[in-house]
């Protein structure tokens, strides 16, 4: 991705001056620079065989394809401990396409609603008595592309498969390869979607541009909603993982993915971007697609997210704020022990990067001394929460 922005983004961004956003030029210029000169970094060298390289810095931007596997493993580390001994499910919400071209024009505050609604429609019918009668946790990942890089905004939940009941007093476990109905989700999920949608547009929250200008007026912006209350929403619930192992492997395809991973590009060229894509209207059949660099630079560009937006949350009994004691009453109604530590627990943990390492002959790489960047000012978007 760095070298379709270094040989295309000066002439995309003259050809979109007027269009292009901060957060874009900053994702872009982040890519660009990313473990070059111009951030600086440290020579390095083995203290056994005596290879020596340059090591330089990472943008460290959510967005980069190459700093995404560091941050992964640190975070799958951490998620280690947490999970249960109980199948999980993965539950996937996606929005339909009249929704999702509001949502690309008010990513923070529709992206927001989709998590809320979507969490609260699981977290609803779950503690539902004729469907599960339990207090349930989830982990929600938001992706917002599909295969062919088009706006495609929709949430995956990561879900255990029970959780304590109302009184805390005895785990509640679902049926063996079923959670819930998917039927009902998706009832719930479009009414408590477009409650939210309507009272962000009559708090003023929503903007409308464009071909959409016109759903600024209220007798229209009704016509819409009454126009999606019409249609199926839907949602996509997988098969249980076959346990802690496979939720690890899953969570590690997804938590930190970016819009297209650098693998998938097969070639660039002064003009195309050629790179593989999945057509699922055709059972998942592997293809390549050869796009316009222009083109390409624009849809890779949908996918960046407002600054300070997170795109993982815990909700339910896996929320920050009691996950900790919420754990410690799953683990006692399952009568199972606090976990060992990641190494002991699980053969098949994500393993740590060893980037200390020497690639030739696996000693030890020493520090030989820093290497400043060309300028004394740091670029902007250095340390970007983004």
């Amino acid at each position: 991705m760095a070298d379709v922005l270094r040989r295309h983004g000066d002439a995309y961004r003259r050809d979109h001056d007027g269009h292009l956003g901060r957060v874009e030029r900053r994702v872009m210029s982040a890519i660009e620079l990313c473990r070059t000169a111009a951030l600086g970094g440290h020579a390095e060298g083995c203290s056994d065989c005596g290879f020596v390289r340059c090591a330089y810095n990472s943008c460290r931007n959510r967005h980069c394809p190459k700093c995404q596997s560091q941050a992964r493993d640190d975070w799958l580390a951490a998620r280690q401990a947490e999970l249960l001994a109980v199948p999980y499910f993965h539950v996937v919400f996606t929005l339909p396409a009249p929704v999702a071209e509001i949502a690309f024009q008010n990513k923070q505050t529709i992206y927001a609603i989709l998590f809320r609604t979507a969490a609260e429609t699981l977290r609803t019918i779950a503690a539902d008595p004729r469907h599960l009668g339990a207090e349930i946790g989830l982990l929600a990942v938001l992706h917002t592309w599909g295969q062919n890089l088009h706006h495609h905004p929709h949430v995956h939940c990561v879900v255990p498969g029970g959780g304590p009941s109302p009184d805390g007093t005895r785990w509640v476990a679902c049926r063996p390869s079923f959670f819930l109905p998917v039927r009902v989700l998706s009832r719930l999920f479009r009414r408590l979607f477009l409650d939210e949608l309507r009272a962000a547009f009559n708090a003023g929250d929503l903007g409308f541009f464009g071909n959409l200008a016109g759903l600024a007026e209220p007798a229209a912006f009704d016509r819409r909603l009454r126009e999606l209350r019409r249609v199926e929403w839907v949602i996509y619930a997988k098969p249980p993982f076959g346990g802690p192992a496979q939720v690890l492997a899953y969570l590690g395809r997804y938590t930190h993915r970016v819009a297209i991973a650098n693998s998938r590009l097969v070639s660039v060229t002064d003009q195309d971007v050629a790179f593989r894509w999945k057509d699922y209207r055709h059972h998942g059949k592997s293809k390549v697609m050869t796009l316009d660099a222009d083109e390409f630079i624009r849809r890779f560009l949908l996918h960046t997210l407002p600054d300070g937006f997170h795109r993982i949350r815990h909700y339910g009994i896996l929320a920050n704020g009691h996950r900790a004691e919420k754990l410690a009453l799953c683990r006692k109604l399952l009568d199972a022990s606090l976990p060992n530590s990641p190494a002991e627990q699980n053969d098949d943990a994500v393993p740590s990067r060893t980037l200390d390492r020497c690639p030739c002959c696996g000693g030890a790489m020493i520090t030989l001394g820093i290497l400043p960047r060309p300028q004394s000012r740091r670029p902007a978007f250095w340390n970007d929460s983004s």
